[in-house]
């Protein structure tokens, strides 16, 4: 194999490795991929968002629905409802009535 060869090949296999890596972030950055969870009972029901980087999310974690303020430093436990709680249609329009009431 002539030099030439060699680094047609070479040029060639860092091209299909950088298409990789690129796909691959492409679908992280997407949502395609996945985080297993083998074993743990953990969903996310909705999110608000209250700002720039503050939002609520109600997660449901086995039998319980967690009302969480989440911001960049921490998240905090607004509230625990239990599972036989219904499930609103639109987490947006739940939360305006909520702090209509208060």
């Amino acid at each position: 194999m002539d030099q030439g060869q060699l680094l047609r090949v070479i040029l060639s296999l860092l091209f299909i490795l950088g298409l990789l890596l690129a796909l691959a972030w492409a679908a992280r950055r997407g949502g395609w991929l996945r985080q297993s969870t083998h074993g743990t009972q953990l969903r996310i029901l909705g999110t608000q968002s209250l700002g720039a980087r503050c939002s609520i999310t109600v997660v449901q974690v086995e039998d319980s629905r967690l009302v969480l303020g989440v911001t960049p430093q921490q998240v905090t436990l607004l509230h625990t409802l239990p599972a036989s709680a219904s499930s609103p249609d639109d987490f947006a329009d739940a939360l305006g009535k909520a702090a209509a009431r208060t």
